[in-house]
Parts: C-alpha cells; structure tokens; sequence
C-alpha cells in the first residue's frame, strides 16, 4: 500500500472512434478515454482519481489491453472497480480485469515492452462493420515485401525519422524487439513490439510499409528512412483507426497476471467475407 492508499491497476478495452485521445485536454468539451474514467472511478471511489496509463494512445487508436493504475483510499474490490465502473461508462469503454499490483508499480513506468497491431482490411467490398476499425486497402498488397522491409526496425535504432514533429521525447532511439506482417483472410496485419514508442510511430511505420506493400518502394527503403533521421523521408502517416494497443508486459513481481493480457485483435475481428 502507498503512503495515499491502495494502488489499483486495470486492464482497459476501448473503441477510440468517439475519443480525443487517451489523454484529458484543456477543452473539456473534448471527450477522451481517461476524463470518462476517471469520473466513472471517482464516482465508485467516492473520491478524485487520477488514471496513469502504460500507452497513451492517439485519437481514433482502439486498445483491448490498455493497462492504467489510481490511488484510492482503500480498495472496494473487484466486481466495484469492473461491474461498477462500467455501469457508469459509456458502451464504447470497459474495465475488463481490477488488480491489487505490488506497491511500487507504476503502469508506464514499469512496462517492459507494449505491442500493437495494426489492421489492413482489403476486401472487395467495404464492410459495414469495419468502419472506424480497420483502414481500407482496396489494393492487392504483399506483406512478404513489407514483413522484409519492417524487419530493418529491428533492435534499439534512431527512430527519428518515424516520429511526430511535435514528438517530447528527449531520445529518439527505441527498440524494437519483434515485427511481422501477415495475411489473414481478407485482412493484412502490421504486428509491432516495442520496449516504447514515439508519438505517431507505429502509424508512420505503418504508412511507410503500406507503400512497399504497393509496390510504390523496394524493400530496402526502410532502412534508407531509418538512415536518413528526417520525417520527411518517411512515407504519410497511416490513419489511426487501423491502430490497437493489444499487449503491455511487466515484470513477474509487479503483481499483473498474464492474462491481462488480451487475445489477439484478429480474433474478435468478423469474416467479412
């Protein structure tokens, strides 16, 4: 327990289609995922919480393993913290898993690593239910030229070029410890680990790989990017709906048991065939 009291940790789905963001903003007229839990968990709490999350996520960026911890007075359990809380929460929200971590985790800082995936769907036709969930390629792709291309961000690198102009990370330099890209039925899967991420990294990752997956790049230019330090060598940056946060791992003794971590993405996705 912590000098201000119990210390919870979440595991946290959401749709990032209605949402600024993870991250509270000035404008309160701006709704984003933690001002929503963060009313919805005080309430239960009887108390103000404030959420810190392992990834926070950009606007319209979905997340089925979002992991985020709060102080509170004393702990008011499980079923509080899941089925009271996600009776105050909007449907597009859920607190899937409440956990008592040990007393010096820290949701961000403790992380070894958060993977994401991110969802290319090329079906003929546009699906009804996909929208807002995955980006449309209507265009054949080939991820054998883009898993060759994405295995150049392998290790810790200089990831300046794949960073947001107004990225504050004091270091540019990341590692990335697993990448793939796969097909699956009528969808094409960017899969990224990393122990971090720059701001729109992964989307800029993303957008440079769709163009080698076009046939627009060789293969090789991912590490011409990675080489040349400028954002403006990299491709555009890929929309965000396509984006999840699905894993954040943490050492054995912080107390978060490993089904916290969620199923992959595609396994929930329809067959939109």
């Amino acid at each position: 327990m912590s000098a201000s009291g119990k210390r919870i940790a979440l595991r946290i789905e959401y749709d990032g289609s209605a949402f600024g963001g993870w991250q509270k903003q000035a404008s309160p007229e701006i709704p984003t995922v933690q001002g929503c839990l963060e009313t919805a968990i005080g309430q239960v709490a009887d108390a103000p919480v404030k959420l810190v999350c392992a990834g926070r996520t950009d606007a319209g960026v979905h997340a089925t393993a979002q992991i985020a911890h709060f102080e509170c007075p004393l702990d008011r359990g499980e079923r509080a913290w899941t089925m009271g809380v996600n009776s105050l929460l909007p449907p597009a929200v859920r607190v899937r898993e409440a956990f008592l971590p040990s007393a010096d985790f820290n949701s961000r800082f403790s992380a070894l690593s958060r993977r994401y995936v991110y969802v290319l769907y090329g079906g003929a036709i546009d699906s009804a239910l996909l929208t807002g969930h995955a980006v449309r390629e209507p265009g054949k792709l080939d991820p054998e030229a883009m898993r060759e291309g994405a295995r150049h961000l392998l290790g810790e690198l200089d990831f300046s070029s794949f960073r947001a102009a107004g990225c504050q990370s004091k270091s540019p330099f990341r590692e990335v410890r697993f990448v793939d890209v796969y097909a699956q039925r009528e969808f094409v899967v960017i899969d990224i680990c990393a122990n971090a991420f720059l701001q729109h990294m992964v989307r800029n990752i993303a957008g440079s790989l769709l163009e080698v997956g076009r046939g627009e790049r060789k293969r090789g230019w991912i590490r011409e990017i990675l080489q040349a330090r400028d954002r403006k060598a990299a491709g555009v940056t890929a929309p965000p709906e396509g984006l999840y946060l699905v894993a954040v791992s943490y050492p054995q003794d912080c107390g978060i048991p490993s089904r916290a971590i969620a199923p992959p993405i595609l396994d929930r996705l329809p067959d939109a065939g």
